[in-house]
């Protein structure tokens, strides 16, 4: 059984022909590709190896959580048991922390080496600068080109300035015009060789704020993880890792001033309260030593140690509401004496643990505030709302210590009456023991006092000696060998790419908006029912074949091209001849040429061929044979009724005897007149039982209407359409010619196939039909009158 063909297969065929139809479109183009290659792929090359390498430096970082850090002063863990990472990170890229990293480096100095076609950034040079200037006072930046050589320094500013030659080994000999004093450095003149440098000096601010915009600080993950990443991409790697080091350091150290504040802050307190407790102990032990003196005591005796055991318990409770109220007062004293936003002296042993949280959180804002406080405005909300939390504790700190002192001093009273009752059961006690004992009790409030602060004093010590770091360096600054830029194993391919890709996207685009017909795939998809006959190549040399021997492309597609008309002319009695016309839309479509190669197709199969020329209005076919326009013609005929048919009948090429032909002759106004009048049809007789064929070259059908008037008179009409020339829309006015009937028995030929540059025509629908001047041709055969 045999098979029949899948229409999916027919379809995956016809698929794969467009594919390949639009390859080779691309294709004939390949030198534009190659061109693009090579260039793009050189300036691939040239970037690649004289492009700076850039290197991109990191270190990490840990944030210490308040419960990792030993706190002597206070053991409590901060409620915000997590750091706030957005505020870390902020603060190592604050203009302060980067300001002193700036200075400490001297990264307002830039230093490059020049080299051929490369300038690359380093960081140790052969040669040090000191600054003749301050350094807050340059607003530009300058540039200085330096040449090292035998003789020393020769130096070129920035406004293309010379300087003297500066020596090596004589400092005085430094010009004064530059802002700075150069000399080598010492291992530099163990190695001296011939380079070239590039000096900047740029503006300390510029500097900070370029350095906190390539800086790129992040933290893993905000919410889970303590580690903060630093990295900073430069050209020369020592640099970039000692920039990221200094800034690890910088912010290390400003989180240790920042907790040895509170510390510095409690020793001061305790230093100055020191000098009036020793003031007043000295004062009692005095005291106490001339009362004893005058009075002769030495010891209390042993049994009334019993009958003041009550009263002791009731003075013991006095002390220490003594020493409560002692400390109370000099909190008190000290939150009003203490400037605007300073941190309170913390745990000086007040029992009451409410004030002392309020005093912890107090400090904790000020310390917030004095660090914001150099990287915002006054009015920056920030600062504002911890402005305003700190005046309100202040207020409530004043508030809760009147209230714990005036709760002391109401003890304090109910126990003063409850020692008077004692001190009447026991009346007999000597009055100068009661005095005696009075005197001791002030000294021992003082003296425990004393020893109280003294231990606040060694613990806040400690804590100021011993701080722990606020962060931990997990790696200090690592810069990978590899550069991140530039990326060769990218810059090739991309390269290759580019090159590849700029003429398909020109290609692309200059193919989209063309719309001229370039295959007869075009013709075929959008006219099937009209065939087309033939293909006529472009031709580079001579446009006619001079005999009938003639095998060139243009000989034979014009013999295929005969052949193929022979199949399509209607059969014809002894005596008539077959009338075929050639005519294309608009002029400039080579269709004169056409007719002109097929008559002498015909011809060289010994057939008597007329050519002649039916476009009145614009004739061509005189050129072809150096004849002068004016040479009669078929106008002459029509206009002249006394003219015969062979009076304005020429001889064709001269070696073919069975090739004539009939000219357009003079230019009337009136050629439709002439054309549809009863003369032409006359001719068109004449011309039927004279010769075998009659070529006839029309005029374009959209431009005039002279084709449509005499196409009655065909057996067969040629539509020429020109490859690069004819837009796409001409087609459809050819389509509707076919669906009227307005031209009989109607094909096509498809003329200059393989013209490469006719995509770049650019067409409107503002058509001309003006007479040509006559234009010198190859052929070199000369018309001949007919011999009557």
């Amino acid at each position: 059984m045999k098979e029949t063909p899948n229409a999916w297969d027919f379809q995956e065929d016809k698929n794969l022909l467009n594919v390949k139809d639009g390859l080779l479109r691309y294709w004939f183009y390949w030198p534009w590709f190659v061109m693009s290659v090579v260039i793009c792929a050189s300036l691939g090359f040239l970037y690649a190896h004289y492009t700076p390498d850039v290197y991109e430096s990191f270190a990490k970082i840990k944030i210490l959580k308040e419960a990792d850090q030993l706190n002597v002063v206070s053991e409590r863990v901060s409620i915000g048991d997590r750091v706030s990472m957005d505020n870390q990170i902020e603060s190592l890229k604050s203009y302060r922390l980067l300001s002193d990293v700036v200075r400490k480096l001297n990264l307002d100095v830039s230093y490059y080496q020049k080299e051929t076609l490369k300038t690359t950034e380093v960081w140790e040079v052969p040669f040090k600068i000191s600054r003749r200037y301050i350094e807050d006072t340059l607003s530009t930046a300058r540039s200085y080109d330096i040449t090292i050589n035998s003789d020393g320094f020769r130096i070129v500013d920035d406004k293309g300035i010379k300087h003297s030659i500066l020596k090596y080994h004589n400092q005085n000999t430094l010009t004064t015009e530059l802002p700075f004093k150069i000399m080598m450095a010492e291992a530099g003149m163990d190695d001296l060789e011939i380079n070239e440098y590039k000096l900047v000096f740029n503006p300390i601010k510029a500097t900070v704020l370029e350095l906190s915009k390539i800086l790129d600080v992040s933290a893993a993950d905000a919410k889970t993880s303590d580690i903060i990443t630093l990295k900073l991409a430069g050209q020369s790697k020592e640099k970039s890792e000692a920039i990221l080091n200094a800034v690890i350091v910088n912010f290390e150290q400003d989180g240790v001033k920042d907790k040895q504040l509170v510390s510095k802050q409690t020793l001061e307190v305790i230093d100055k309260r020191f000098g009036y407790l020793s003031g007043e102990l000295d004062s009692i032990e005095v005291g106490k030593q001339s009362f004893k003196q005058r009075n002769r005591l030495s010891y209390i005796e042993a049994d009334a140690s019993l009958s003041l055991q009550k009263k002791s318990m009731v003075e013991d409770q006095v002390f220490e509401l003594g020493t409560q109220i002692s400390l109370a007062k000099l909190l008190k004293d000290k939150v009003i004496e203490e400037a605007k936003y300073n941190t309170l002296p913390a745990e000086m042993g007040l029992q009451n643990q409410t004030l002392n949280a309020m005093v912890f959180e107090y400090n904790k804002l000020a310390l917030e505030r004095n660090k914001l406080l150099p990287n915002v405005a006054s009015n920056h909300p920030t600062l504002v709302d911890l402005s305003g939390q700190l005046e309100r504790g202040k207020t409530n700190i004043l508030k809760a210590v009147n209230n714990y002192e005036a709760g002391l001093k109401k003890s304090a009273s109910q126990l003063e009456r409850e020692q008077n009752i004692a001190s009447a059961r026991f009346s007999r006690i000597p009055e100068k023991e009661k005095k005696l004992r009075s005197i001791e009790r002030q000294q021992g409030i003082k003296e425990n006092l004393y020893m109280l602060l003294l231990q606040k004093r060694e613990e806040a010590a400690i804590n100021l000696a011993a701080t722990i770091p606020s962060i931990k360096v997990i790696d200090y600054a690592v810069t990978p060998i590899k550069p991140i830029s530039p990326k060769k194993a990218v810059v090739y391919p991309l390269s290759l790419f580019l090159g590849m890709f700029f003429p398909f996207i020109v290609l692309f685009t200059r193919f989209s908006l063309d719309n001229k017909v370039h295959d007869k795939a075009a013709i075929e998809k959008l006219i099937p029912e009209v065939p087309i006959v033939g293909e006529i190549p472009v031709l580079n040399g001579g446009k006619t074949f001079e005999n009938d021997n003639d095998r060139s492309a243009l000989g034979e597609s014009f013999r295929i091209l005969s052949t193929n008309v022979n199949y399509l002319l209607p059969e014809k009695g002894k005596g008539q001849g077959k009338v075929v016309y050639v005519t294309s839309s608009i002029k400039n479509e080579g269709k004169s040429l056409v007719a002109l190669n097929l008559s002498l197709a015909f011809a060289s199969m010994e057939k008597r061929v007329l050519l002649v020329g039916a476009d009145l209005r614009n004739p061509q076919l005189h050129a072809h044979f150096e004849a002068d326009r004016s040479t009669a013609g078929l106008s002459d005929y029509l206009m002249n009724p006394e003219l015969k048919f062979k009076d304005c009948l020429h001889e064709g090429f001269g070696k073919n005897a069975f090739h004539e032909v009939y000219l357009g002759g003079a230019i009337f106004s009136n050629a439709p007149v002439l054309l549809a009048g009863k003369r032409f049809e006359t001719f068109m007789n004449e011309a039927r039982r004279e010769y075998d064929y009659v070529i006839v070259d029309t005029a374009p059908t959209l431009l005039v209407t002279d084709t449509l008037l005499i196409s009655k008179y065909s057996d067969l009409t040629l539509f020429v359409v020109r490859a690069g020339h004819t837009d796409l829309h001409l087609l459809e006015f050819s389509k509707n010619l076919v669906k009227t009937k307005r031209l009989r028995n109607m094909a096509y030929v498809f003329n200059g196939v393989g013209h490469g540059n006719s995509k770049a025509v650019n067409y409107g629908y503002g058509y001309g039909y003006e007479p040509q001047k006559p234009t010198k041709t190859r052929n070199k055969f000369r018309l001949k009158k007919m011999k009557m």
